[in-house]
């Protein structure tokens, strides 16, 4: 996503949901593009079928307190 495209996708998500974000815009465009930047690490970091998260939660009980 370039910078034309991040700003024009954080208006009309802030219009869609009725947020003023007017003097923090600039401070959340560049959230954005940092996240962005975190995400592209995160996907060129190779995962196997054995890195994903198991499909069952097995509780435990709480210890002493």
């Amino acid at each position: 996503m370039n910078a034309d495209q991040r700003a024009a996708y954080v208006d009309a998500a802030a219009n869609a949901l009725a947020l003023s974000i007017g003097p923090y815009r600039d401070g959340v465009l560049r959230y954005f593009a940092l996240a962005e930047q975190m995400n592209a690490l995160v996907d060129a970091y190779p995962l196997g079928v054995h890195d994903e998260s198991g499909e069952v939660f097995v509780p435990v009980e709480p210890g002493p307190r």
